[in-house]
């Protein structure tokens, strides 16, 4: 079973929207674990945006990159640009993507649901692509 490690600045929007995607589509599966270059917590916002769609990630906290084994994971995902601030042995697992998605924090619940719907689409290919191989 494939591991998927999401990355964001403060794993607190846009990774945790992501992890909860993923334990939910991709249970059984995909693994999958989301941090940031700085632990934060995890927005009330991107819960409530992740419960109206029936996603429950109240339980998720935000977690440091620096806890983790680059070797563990067989893609790293950074969700906001990050990609270039991660040491070399993340970038060199099967999978690296940078998908840069706007920072929701501060902005409107709109914005928060935009990005929410970018994420999902984004995860569902994701998914697909690691339980092909």
């Amino acid at each position: 079973m494939k591991s998927i490690m999401y990355v964001c600045k403060k794993n607190s929007r846009r990774s945790q929207m992501a992890e909860g995607f993923t334990k939910v589509l991709g249970k059984d599966k995909v693994k999958v674990t989301s941090s940031g270059l700085a632990s934060s917590e995890v927005d009330p916002i991107t819960i409530q945006v992740m419960l109206e769609i029936g996603i429950d990630i109240r339980e998720q906290t935000s977690k440091s990159l620096s806890d983790f084994n680059p070797d563990d994971y067989d893609a790293v995902i950074s969700l906001c640009g990050c990609g270039v601030n991660l040491s070399q042995e993340w970038l060199l697992q099967e999978v690296f993507e940078d998908w840069q998605l706007d920072d929701p924090e501060a902005e409107s619940i709109d914005t928060f649901r935009r990005v929410r719907d970018q994420i999902k689409e984004r995860v569902v290919k994701l998914i697909a692509q690691l339980s092909e191989e």
